[in-house]
């Protein structure tokens, strides 16, 4: 047999199958058909490996692993888009545009939900594959980007170009992939997008071909391309997969139309979409209508509001958390919102549940607030059935069977039993989260499994788990790598910041500004210690509530002694002041949203304060400056309406250089 003959022979079978399923969803090949055929291939290239080629479909399968990324700078600079929530600032962008340009017409696509990609081609050859970055400079994602199999690995021609688009898992391969996870007892993944990243972002790259990715491309500027239109038929001419729900719209009320259609068909699509982009169609009209620094003048996106879904609510179950609030949780038929499949939410307190009238199996809408979280909009009581149960408090602990007490004044009800496991396993969980001690290799499920071993039942107890060794190094899914590990940033944790461990011993109302606040004013943990109520409500941000407790607890002979047994395990009990700069931020209020594609949210916070600042969580009318990254949530309306300042990302980093 010519074997060379017979590889190409198998290339081109292969790669036409592909094409046909992947990038035109037109199966031409039955699957065991073709897995017969790429096994016949491997067996070959693993015999004779000059024969593989770059565009071989075994390329797909994976394997390669990197030490690390390397960085890639972008030939042309891969901008964000400016976002529009509302149809009058759609219209207000059509006038600008208008203004410039009288005869632009749009071009409208779905905004996939996943992660910007670029892929460069050499003489018809994928060459690289790269992440956007902060849109100068990305990673080098190839490994990777080759496992998609509706990438083409070689164009139908032997063209030089780039292409830009949107890497994405859709919605099967997501719920398959938790599936999986869950049963290995591994963190799920929140949403599509954090999956698709997550998976891009592997140094092995068979971990990527196992998640089933795909893309669609949107963006070339080929030498007889005119319009927008004509690049997205020119690319799934070259066998790239472009997305078919494009339009050409005429004016904007066009626009508006389309997006109600594409809103209304958003929950059946097999991927996540969170808006629709809108871009000049006319090429040549992009250079007269300019561009900022970040965004492109001639496009925008419009983001749609949050999704809301049906569901039935199936049961009313009921959490303790680590200071013995009860909580009331909604479980319900799982349904994706927004790229997540939700089955559980918070239902706050007993006054929320009623207020809202929630029975169980009632069917309900459902959000996520902020885009973010999963919540309980209403019942729909038009549709209550004769099951429908109304809801009652319990009386008792879930978990220890104490009464539970309802303070004055309070909505919450909770467990005053002080060795409720639940609250022992909850203390210990937050002492170790990343807000608080960041002890990264003692996750949730560890916890729980060393306090059940009997191991660990207090914070102090972490401390001691190297005394022993040779057994935790026999218990169920460890070993001496994982104990060693652990073992080791424990270790390393000792030397955290004192503001980390006050915020960690878990004191009600002590959130971790509000530790870094009484760390600046008392530096170490006897001044702590003996710091009175006055002293404490003298510091601006402390209220009486937060002033009272705290002083309560420091008074405590149980939590002195575990702070005194903590000094004496060798944890660090001063502040180590950073060096505050008078700046901008000095003293300002400062809210983010979205994601900052140059740092993450707590490097974001970190130069804040280090800039006099403070970060925080919610919109209000104390905020100074709302800080805009990509995909903003509910956050960005609200400033509007309350006529917040709000400053991009470039104008950030600028603020903080100066």
């Amino acid at each position: 047999m010519d074997l060379a003959k017979r590889v190409n022979e198998l290339k081109e079978i292969l790669n036409k199958a592909s094409e046909a399923y992947y990038v035109y969803d037109n199966p031409i090949m039955e699957d065991y058909e073709y897995d017969k055929l790429i096994t016949e291939l491997i067996t070959i290239e693993d015999a004779n490996p000059e024969l593989k080629t770059a565009d071989s479909p075994t390329n797909r399968i994976g394997g390669e692993v990197l030490s690390k990324f390397e960085k890639v700078t972008h030939a042309q600079k891969m901008m964000s888009l400016s976002d529009a929530f509302s149809y009058d600032e759609l219209r207000d962008f059509d006038n600008r545009v208008k203004a410039l340009a009288p005869n632009a017409t749009y071009l409208c696509e779905l905004k996939i939900d996943g992660l910007s990609v670029s892929l460069r081609y050499e003489n018809g050859y994928l060459v690289l594959g790269a992440t956007r970055g902060n849109g100068s400079i990305g990673e080098n994602i190839t490994h990777n980007v080759k496992t998609i199999k509706s990438v083409p690995l070689k164009l139908k021609n032997d063209l030089s170009i780039e292409v830009r688009g949107e890497i994405f898992m859709p919605k099967k391969s997501f719920v398959a992939l938790n599936l999986e996870r869950e049963a290995n007892e591994e963190e799920l993944f929140a949403n599509c997008r954090n999956a698709a990243a997550g998976s891009v972002r592997q140094l092995d790259s068979s971990i990527a071909a196992k998640r089933n990715l795909d893309v669609y491309l949107y963006y070339y500027l080929g030498q007889n391309v005119n319009t927008q239109e004509e690049a997205l038929i020119e690319m799934k001419e070259l066998g790239f997969k472009v997305n078919p729900l494009y339009k050409h719209c005429n004016t904007i009320d066009d626009v508006i139309e389309y997006i109600k259609d594409m809103g209304e068909k958003r929950p059946d699509l097999p991927y996540d979409i969170d808006g629709i982009v809108i871009k000049v169609n006319e090429i040549k009209l992009h250079d007269v209508i300019g561009e900022t620094v970040k965004y492109p003048k001639w496009a925008i996106a419009y983001k749609f509001p949050p999704e809301e879904v049906s569901t039935k609510l199936l049961d009313i179950t009921y959490q303790v958390g680590r200071s013995g609030v009860i909580t009331p949780v909604a479980s319900f038929k799982p349904v994706f919102v927004q790229g997540s499949l939700i089955s559980k939410a918070t239902l706050h307190n007993e006054d929320y549940i009623l207020a809202k009238d929630i029975h169980i199996n009632d069917s309900v809408i459902i959000r996520k607030a902020g885009d973010v979280i999963p919540e309980v909009v209403r019942p729909l009581v038009e549709e209550r059935g004769i099951d429908a149960i109304a809801f009652k408090m319990i009386t008792n602990c879930p978990c220890c069977n104490s009464e539970l007490v309802r303070r004055d004044g309070e909505a919450d009800y909770y467990c005053l039993n002080p060795n409720c496991e639940e609250k022992l396993i909850n203390k210990l969980i937050h002492f170790a989260s990343k807000p608080a001690y960041n002890i990264d290799t003692l996750g949730d499920k560890l916890c729980e499994q060393l306090y059940n071993a009997g191991f660990m039942k207090n914070i102090a107890d972490i401390f001691k788990l190297k005394n022993h060794y040779n057994e935790l190094i026999i218990l169920p899914g460890l070993g001496a790598k994982s104990i060693d590990k652990l073992l080791d940033r424990i270790e390393v944790s000792k030397n955290n910041n004192l503001d980390q461990l006050l915020f960690g011993l878990g004191i009600r109302h002590c959130g971790a500004k509000i530790a870094k606040l009484l760390c600046r004013k008392f530096k170490d943990i006897d001044g702590l210690m003996s710091a009175t109520y006055d002293d404490i409500i003298s510091i601006g941000d402390v209220g009486d509530a937060i002033a009272y407790e705290f002083v309560e607890y420091m008074k405590n002979a149980e939590n002195i002694a575990l702070i005194n047994e903590l000094r004496e395990l060798g944890l660090n009990m001063t502040y180590e002041f950073g060096e505050i700069k008078e700046s901008y931020f000095t003293s300002k209020k400062c809210v983010l949203t979205g994601t900052l594609s140059s740092m993450g949210r707590t490097d974001a916070k970190k130069l804040i304060e280090s800039h006099g600042g403070s970060l925080t969580d919610s919109v209000s009318k104390k905020t100074d400056i709302l800080i805009l990254g990509e995909n903003p949530g509910s956050k960005y309306d609200k400033a509007k309406a309350l006529g917040i300042y709000i400053m991009n990302e470039e104008e950030f980093l600028s603020k903080i250089k100066e």
